[in-house]
């Protein structure tokens, strides 16, 4: 079944009323037909129906075993953490979403979990930094915020050679784009309020395994720990995935035509976008995804204009979070990565100068106007 397919009818959702929605199953327990037996659902930190379908939908999408949800991206990343025992070491990819980061060192350092971070967009870092305490590597590609391309079989390849989990953090792409589970990855992770959902109004988080063992165990977690996402934002995620084709196809032509605008600005040194030519890693990038998706990062020539970017944008809205309909600018130094100290920013290269673009659906045309008077032209 092809994917926009997917998005729609994924849920193999039957009522018995011919209802065409997923209806909201806004209950918290279930009634049993007897003693020892069950409906299927007996209570709703297990298992409910609507969250089911958000569930099925998503594990199809990802070409997953199984997929558990949960109240946010954090959330899911946080219940993977516990596969895992205190010594255990997570090479991690450096360049990454600063929440993850700040849930490594202050939550799961704390725990006994300890962490490595290499840049994963060159194999030989992550070879050179590989031991027998490693036992996962977690990756994001691109990365967040400087979009750089960790090519996921030559990683999974790594981790399985040393007996270790391959986790890939998949937001960026989305499954429209993406599915790291076909180059090796085990276990695929998604913050559903961003593209997922797709409309900036509900938090999710999703984990997606690629074989039963390990989705045994995060489904025990899963009815152990809780975190599960509720029945109302189930469904909102489940609408929301209905146009993920629709919507991803949109933003992403945005994206490109945006990239290749701020590339020929004069108060742009450089944009960071894998559908510009000469983006490095951009043919490993094209092979393991289906296209260059909607997020984009560029550097402005001073601070002042960055400020100033932020400042004056009209359309676009200066807000946190990524992959709505709405397009979204960021500053990444005092917001997505504040917890990392000056000296790490800007070993990575997150510079006073440095800007995140979410680009949404609205009208091109409309968003480069708005980023042209708000870059003084």
């Amino acid at each position: 079944m092809d994917i926009k397919t997917i998005c729609i009818h994924g849920s193999d959702w039957k009522d018995p009323t011919g209802c065409i929605s997923v209806p909201v199953f806004q209950s918290a327990t279930f009634g049993h037909p007897e003693l020892g037996q069950s409906t299927g659902y007996d209570y709703a930190r297990v298992q409910n129906p609507t969250r089911e379908c958000t569930e099925k939908v998503v594990a199809r999408l990802e070409h997953g075993c199984d997929c558990t949800s949960y109240s946010s991206g954090m959330a899911a990343i946080s219940m993977v953490m516990e596969l895992f025992k205190p010594g255990d070491t997570i090479l991690s990819t450096d360049d990454l979403y600063g929440g993850s980061i700040r849930l490594f060192r202050f939550i799961n350092e704390k725990n006994g979990l300890h962490f490595r971070f290499v840049d994963t967009s060159d194999i030989s870092k992550a070879e050179a930094a590989l031991d027998d305490t490693v036992k996962a590597i977690y990756i994001e590609t691109p990365t967040n915020p400087m979009m750089q391309v960790t090519d996921i079989s030559r990683m999974a390849d790594l981790a399985h050679s040393h007996g270790a989990l391959l986790i890939a953090d998949n937001t960026f792409m989305s499954p429209y784009f993406c599915n790291p589970i076909d180059f090796g990855a085990d276990i695929v992770l998604h913050s559903g309020t961003k593209y997922l959902a797709g409309h900036n109004d509900t938090l999710a988080g999703f984990v997606v395994c690629k074989d039963k063992e390990i989705a045994e165990k995060i489904r025990f977690l899963y009815k152990t720990v809780g975190g599960c996402l509720a029945p109302w934002d189930s469904w909102l995620v489940t609408r929301g995935i209905k146009t993920l084709a629709l919507r991803m196809e949109a933003a992403q032509k945005n994206a490109g035509t945006l990239a290749e605008w701020l590339a020929g600005h004069p108060k742009i040194t450089q944009v960071l976008y894998p559908g510009l030519a000469g983006f490095k890693n951009k043919e490993i990038h094209d092979r393991q995804s289906r296209g260059s998706g909607a997020m984009l990062s560029f550097y402005t020539n001073s601070h002042e204009t960055a400020l100033r970017v932020l400042k004056s944008v009209r359309l676009i809205r200066f807000a946190e979070s990524l992959g709505g309909v709405e397009s979204l600018i960021t500053y990444p130094a005092t917001q997505t990565h504040a917890d990392l100290t000056e000296e790490e920013r800007e070993s990575r290269g997150i510079t006073a100068c440095l800007l995140r673009l979410s680009v949404g659906i609205e009208d091109v045309n409309d968003l480069i106007a708005d980023l042209s008077q708000a870059l003084g032209e």
